[in-house]
């Protein structure tokens, strides 16, 4: 590879390449702020305290510990409906990778579309409540 050659497109003159790794180490202070966060909650938190994110349905739980574990973080799904209330009473919790990708291959399989049409068309339809809430966020 020949460092020396310009490799942006064309029209990209003003563009400068450094933008990447900059963009890149400001992602890597994030992940790295996120972490020191979620270390002192674990360490400090109290048992199933709950941090909501500033993703929508979605915070962090702080699991107790066991005699077989040391405390532990879950993410805690619980989408929010129209009226600023989470949708279920219990969430789903997920705790890794593993977990993520099991229920992501479960939402995606199309007979689970098939199903969901089939119960919406068998059960009542439910009523939301009208309360509003407005929880303490940590950004993501």
């Amino acid at each position: 590879m020949n460092y020396g050659t310009d490799i942006r497109p064309a029209g990209m003159g003003n563009y400068r390449i450094g933008t990447k790794r900059l963009l890149i180490y400001k992602l890597i202070v994030l992940v790295m702020e996120l972490a020191a966060t979620l270390k002192a909650f674990i360490e400090e938190g109290q048992d199933w305290e709950r941090k909501h994110t500033s993703v929508k349905g979605v915070s962090i739980i702080r699991l107790p510990a066991t005699k077989n574990r040391a405390p532990s973080l879950a993410i805690d799904f619980n989408p929010i409906g129209d009226n600023g209330l989470p949708m279920k009473k219990k969430g789903i919790m997920i705790m890794n990778g593993a977990e993520l990708a099991a229920f992501r291959a479960a939402f995606n399989n199309e007979k689970v579309d098939g199903l969901i049409a089939a119960l919406e068309e068998v059960l009542p339809e439910r009523k939301s409540s009208g309360k509003q809430a407005k929880p303490d966020v940590l950004q993501i």
